[in-house]
């Protein structure tokens, strides 16, 4: 690859996602900004300081709904317009301007919670008796009635929320807008260097010289960047210190768990149990890649190295539809239907810019359709990345249909069950479509260097890391950038052992990644795919029966606890055993790529 990346204004826009879905003009989204200021004022007059029966406060509820899906579509046309460009003024103005609008309704609003909390126990279970539409809101604010603060401390709060969000938004700038990584030379050959390029073509990139180039470049420009990211951090974290402190938690975890409606000990269980039991098999397969490469060590720059490059076919976005439509179609006609069109009505955002988001998210805002951001870089292996955020957008495509606005959305530890769900299905249909070892060969590898690698193990490291942190925090201790790297060393030399040398910049990984600006999102990745893989099985044993519960798992939303949606799909998260099932499976996967490679 010798290109630089495109500026926005000069990629071909059938490879861009279509915003007028949500709004046709600029003026139209003014409009309707304009629009959520009167309809949040007006709800403020006609109901502040009169939410003391069932009837008004389900009233209130009733346009609360309504005005949430406006103030969301909204929300979302400035966060996506941003995401594709965060080097553009006007999209750093009009977010900027939105956030601080939204931080002004959102305090006006913050009286609803505060006065229902502070209504008798009987008013509020009447109020849940006589609405179905308002049940889950409300059972939710009954939950927090503990760790509510008095009325105007909230609202002081909801309007300091942009302030309370900077944090990410520090990260996010410099990340995207102010690292300007100069291009590297491996034998009198420049090549470009990015966020994007790096974390999508380098770390794959087969020539040692080039990879390990590019590693200590990247590393380079991080640290260039270490004390303003970690100060950020810091500021993030001691934030959420503070506001468990403030609501009565014991700790921050529990503060931070409090919202996923899980405990403790499924937290730890997933950190703890991966870090002893998965760590021996991957690094068996690091040893696989060091053998396959002929290298004399095995380093942290090498992990990502395909086990087979042969199998790992160019492919054009088109060519690319035929496998996701035919892969996921398993999940019923509407969700194929939803597949063609999210390719005709351009939901997905394909194509790589300057100052555009790394990685890859999706956003389902209710009341349109999803959308969908990620890097397409010409590999079969996209194909992974793209049905997992179809599988968000399925989920809540099926969820908003049958859920109104407060019940849509599931539990954080939920949330990556459909998405990875949707990766091992692509996997699956791989799979039946081969009888070629080496083409099975770089199926499996796929979905172990890339899905299970991602997240059992990325994503779980920054979990533990990311537990050491707030253990710290919990302490009343404080952060600095050498600390911070001494985490995240130790981390990975306790995962990976003597078989991996750390790179000088592994310690560096933590700033790499999003997450950590939302709470304890992580380890929930490795929760997901869990329940995934247990469901996966099921499909294949039992065919239609296993189809039709996990769709009514997507239907159901946030209508019920992780641990109910997991035993509609026929998984008890509450013992260790799906969770060790999968590690052995994961396990088995490769003891059977080492067998296919032969070596």
């Amino acid at each position: 690859m010798s290109e630089k990346l495109l500026k926005r204004s000069e990629v071909e826009e059938k490879y861009t996602w279509d915003l007028t879905a949500l709004f046709q003009t600029e003026e139209e989204y003014e409009s309707a900004v304009e629009e959520v200021q009167r309809e949040a004022a007006g709800i403020e007059e006609r109901f502040k300081g009169k939410l003391n029966t069932a009837e008004t406060i389900n009233q209130c509820l009733d346009e609360l709904r309504v005005l949430y899906e406006k103030v969301i579509r909204v929300g979302t046309y400035s966060t996506l317009a941003i995401s594709v460009d965060q080097t553009d003024e006007i999209n750093q103005m009009r977010e900027a301007r939105l956030s601080n609008i939204l931080s002004v309704i959102f305090s006006q609003l913050s009286f609803i919670e505060s006065e229902i909390i502070e209504q008798d126990e009987e008013i509020i279970n009447e109020a849940i008796a006589t609405s179905s539409e308002n049940k889950g809101y409300l059972e939710d604010i009954r939950r927090k009635k503990e760790h509510a603060l008095n009325p105007e401390t909230e609202k002081a709060l909801a309007a300091l929320s942009s302030v309370l969000d900077a944090p990410y938004l520090i990260y996010e700038r410099a990340k995207l807008a102010d690292m300007d990584f100069p291009a590297f030379t491996v034998e009198g050959k420049d090549y470009p260097l990015s966020f994007m390029l790096f974390e999508e073509v380098w770390e794959f990139e087969t020539d040692r010289e080039v990879r390990h180039a590019a590693f200590a470049a990247f590393s380079s420009k991080l640290r260039e960047y270490q004390h303003t990211i970690a100060a950020a951090y810091q500021t993030q974290v001691q934030q959420e210190k503070v506001m468990a402190t403030l609501r009565g938690f014991d700790s921050v975890f529990d503060y931070l768990l409090f919202e996923q409606k899980v405990d403790r000990e499924l937290y730890d269980r997933q950190i703890d149990l991966i870090v002893e039991h998965l760590a021996p098999h991957m690094r068996r397969y690091a040893g696989l890649l060091q053998k396959l490469y002929n290298l004399e060590e095995m380093t942290f720059a090498d992990l990502k190295l395909p086990v087979d490059t042969e199998h790992e076919a160019d492919l054009s976005i088109e060519e690319g539809r035929e496998y996701i439509v035919e892969a996921l179609s398993i999940l019923g006609n509407d969700y194929r239907e939803m597949l063609e069109k999210a390719y005709a009505e351009r939901w997905v955002d394909f194509v790589q810019n300057v100052g555009k988001s790394t990685g890859a998210f999706c956003s389902s805002p209710y009341g349109s359709h999803p959308y969908i951001l990620m890097s397409w870089t010409g590999k079969m292996g996209d194909l992974f990345t793209l049905a997992h955020e179809l599988g968000h957008a399925g989920h809540f495509y099926l969820a908003h249909q049958e859920q109104n606005i407060f019940d849509s959305r599931p539990s954080m530890y939920f949330v990556e069950a459909p998405s990875t769900m949707n990766e091992l299905l692509l996997v699956n249909y791989l799979l039946e479509k081969t009888d070629n070892p080496g083409m099975k060969r770089w199926v499996l590898s796929s979905i172990v260097g890339r899905t299970y690698y991602h997240n059992f193990v990325t994503h779980l490291l920054e979990a533990h890391y990311q537990r050491e942190v707030y253990r710290i925090v919990d302490e009343g201790g404080s952060l600095s950038a050498p600390l911070l790297h001494q985490l995240k060393r130790e981390t990975l030399e306790k995962f990976w052992g003597d078989e991996v040398r750390l790179n000088e910049g592994a310690e560096l990984t933590w700033m790499r990644q999003p997450h950590y600006y939302m709470g304890l999102y992580p380890y929930t990745y490795s929760a997901g795919l869990t329940i995934a893989t247990e469901v996966s099985r099921r499909i294949m044993n039992e065919g239609e029966k296993a189809v039709e519960d996990w769709r009514q798992v997507l239907k159901a939303g946030g209508t019920k606890t992780p641990l109910e949606l997991a035993r509609m799909a026929g998984v008890d998260i509450s013992t260790e055993k799906p969770l060790l099932n999968t590690i052995e499976y994961i396990g088995q996967l490769i003891d059977e790529i080492i067998r296919l490679s032969d070596v």
